[in-house]
């Protein structure tokens, strides 16, 4: 396997251009299925996951063509094949469980495979099936798959309430109600910029929904859907995940594409830190002020609160912090599987249940760590970024899946880092 060597280096100074949302795009992607029309989508993020989405729609008959070195899809679903996402595709990617909503809808059947991806907690589908059934489907849960059908005439609009809020039962429940007959309300619905995104492009396609970006999200149920290009919303967790560096080793990064709007609560806790964010003609300047960074709290939210993909970032600042820091991790349980790593490099970390005390040292010391998902991985370069000697990250299999092009735009800064190939 690949991993990544990281040499602490001094400041850093530049520009670096952040890709399209990965979350917005692995759900962009499946609303193809909703027409027969072709779906054009620019500014697309080149991963791994984005590979993996794109075997999954073509295991379905659907055609996707990646075009201008990979950064726009042209998708068309005008004669599938299948209604069936077979399992050696979707263990890898929990984001498959998307097509589910657009199936349904359309073409009144579906049968996905349950989901795997990172080991973050269990995340289970059920609030993606309990929408599906306020909206008609049957729902049935056997040999590994989950098996549903909608009723005759189709899906019936109805009131999906989400007992906690979901960011892919929300985009799934969108996606369902956009082509079932009458009025679709969602309640407690997620607010992410990834939502307002997909309902952007949902109505490109000729779908009526208002109230995105709100917790009650209403869908009047249309016969079809047309075709549409959209540009991909930019990746608030690259962002926010770049904008770090210059937090971390000192110096001035602007981080191109960025807005404070996307990233609200995290510019006020980078504020209270001792981080100066500044908007520009062309994205967001990051500079850390005089002096070690300041400890602050930090509690995991569903937006527009503290996003938990940027806790294990955050974390990695706040070991060289002046003071205690406390972060409480809210959405998923087991996402402090960075801690261990990073007190491998000296940092003073205690971990209770979902809370983890930072107390911050002088300085990390470079070593020999490992990857144990998307996040983490990238939590540990940053670490290795202010980090006395050299820092070798492996398994980073993971980090191809979230970040395109890590080495090239750390490097473009100034960093000292490299990847060096396995066996």
């Amino acid at each position: 396997m690949d991993s990544i060597l990281v040499t602490g280096n001094g400041p850093l100074s530049g520009q670096i251009p952040i890709a399209g949302a990965k979350n917005a795009c692995l759900t962009l992607m499946p609303a193809t299925l909703l027409s027969d029309e072709p779906l054009t989508l620019t500014n697309a993020p080149r991963l791994s996951d984005i590979r993996t989405m794109t075997l999954l729609l073509q295991s379905l008959g659907a055609e996707v063509q990646a075009l201008n070195d990979g950064q726009v899809l042209a998708l068309s679903s005008h004669a599938l094949t299948s209604t069936r996402a077979e399992y050696d595709i979707v263990r890898t990617m929990r984001a498959s469980i998307r097509v589910l909503g657009p199936l349904l809808a359309r073409h009144g059947e579906a049968q996905v495979s349950l989901p795997g991806g990172c080991a973050i907690g269990a995340r289970p589908v059920d609030l993606h099936l309990r929408a599906m059934e306020a909206l008609g489907a049957e729902m049935d849960l056997r040999d590994g798959y989950v098996h549903a059908k909608a009723p005759a005439g189709g899906l019936r609009g109805g009131v999906v309430r989400f007992p906690l809020v979901s960011v892919g039962a929300t985009e799934n429940a969108l996606m369902a109600a956009v082509l079932a007959r009458g009025t679709t309300v969602l309640e407690n619905a997620a607010r992410e910029p990834e939502i307002v995104d997909l309902a952007q492009c949902l109505r490109k396609m000729g779908a009526r929904i208002e109230g995105e970006g709100t917790s009650r999200i209403e869908i009047e149920g249309v016969d079809r859907l047309g075709g549409a290009t959209h540009r991909v919303v930019t990746d608030r967790i690259e962002l926010g995940t770049y904008m770090l560096a210059p937090a971390i080793c000192g110096g001035e990064v602007e981080c191109l594409g960025g807005r404070i709007d996307l990233l609200q609560a995290f510019c006020e806790k980078l504020d209270e830190a001792g981080i100066s964010v500044e908007e520009t003609a062309a994205g967001l300047k990051v500079a850390r002020k005089n002096g070690r960074v300041r400890a602050v709290n930090v509690v995991t939210e569903p937006f527009p609160g503290f996003p938990t993909d940027l806790q294990a970032q955050m974390m990695a600042l706040l070991c060289t912090a002046e003071g205690d820091s406390v972060l409480e991790e809210k959405i998923f349980e087991n996402r402090f599987m960075h801690a261990p790593e990073l007190m491998r490099m000296g940092a003073r970390i205690d971990v209770h249940g979902g809370t983890a005390r930072v107390r911050g040292v002088e300085a990390l010391r470079g070593a020999p760590v490992m990857a144990t998902d998307l996040r983490a991985s990238v939590s540990l370069i940053l670490a290795g970024l202010a980090a006395e000697g050299e820092t070798v990250v492996s398994r980073v299999y993971h980090l191809d899946r979230g970040y395109e092009h890590v080495v090239r735009k750390l490097r473009g800064v100034g960093a000292k880092i490299e990847r060096i190939k396995g066996e």
